[in-house]
């Protein structure tokens, strides 16, 4: 069937990735004291203890270097470095999804952010909001994809809001026929094109667009969105 795939030079160009990410880093001394001068003590007291001050090959310091931001690994290749049931993939093999707009990529990440966290029974009985902070990218999708667009209004399965099978059975084929990946529509927001990509290779250029915070009422299910802190920019309702 891979044969009557059409791909198509629409799925060129940057899409938003919506991934979990803290506004601000933590910095754990100050977790501890509350005096700035104590803070510096222990900074100080810390780089001595090392092994060397003197720059060494990366190699060396993985756990120092882990701790640094790299735009690549967090916007591009983590989820192909771990693979996850989704959409179009069982968990065999990672795929990358991405919204062409910044509301696109908003609904389709506040849909899983209340579905994951509505899963854990004690979630279900908290009565305070639960608040989850985020990092938007834009990436750039040099490859041409198999436009599923148009087949979306005839075979709805495309967008079931729940049923994967179809979509994982279509992934799995395109995959098996080296075909770089999809585009097709979102099943959360109407009309919004959606990329699922299975080559890491295809993606480049990740840049930073904005942080966001979403905060779930649970009893309601609503999910507010904040891309200002203590400003509602957006309410996604179940």
């Amino acid at each position: 069937m891979a044969e009557a795939y059409q791909v198509t030079d629409d799925s060129r160009g940057d899409w938003h990735r919506n991934i979990v990410s803290l506004r601000a880093g933590i910095d754990i001394f100050q977790e501890l004291v509350d005096d700035p001068a104590a803070v510096s003590v222990l900074l100080e007291h810390e780089m001595s203890t090392k092994p060397t001050r003197q720059q060494q090959p990366i190699i060396s310091r993985p756990f120092d270097d882990a701790a640094t931001y790299d735009p690549i690994a967090t916007a591009i290749r983590w989820p192909f470095d771990h693979p996850a049931n989704s959409r179009y993939s069982t968990g065999a093999y990672g795929v990358w999804y991405g919204a062409r707009s910044l509301l696109g990529t908003i609904h389709e990440t506040a849909h899983h952010f209340r579905l994951n966290t509505l899963a854990s029974d004690a979630a279900r009985d908290l009565r305070q909001p639960i608040v989850q902070e985020r990092r938007v990218h834009l990436v750039q999708c040099s490859a041409a994809l198999v436009d599923l667009r148009a087949r979306c209004a005839t075979d709805t399965r495309l967008i079931d809001p729940s049923n994967y099978a179809h979509c994982q059975a279509i992934g799995a084929e395109i995959r098996s026929a080296f075909l770089p990946g999809v585009l097709t529509l979102s099943a959360r927001l109407p009309g919004e094109d959606v990329v699922a990509v299975f080559v890491r290779e295809a993606l480049t250029n990740p840049r930073d667009v904005c942080y966001l915070t979403y905060t779930l009422d649970v009893p309601s299910r609503r999910v507010t969105v904040e891309r200002m802190p203590g400003v509602v920019g957006w309410v996604i309702d179940p």
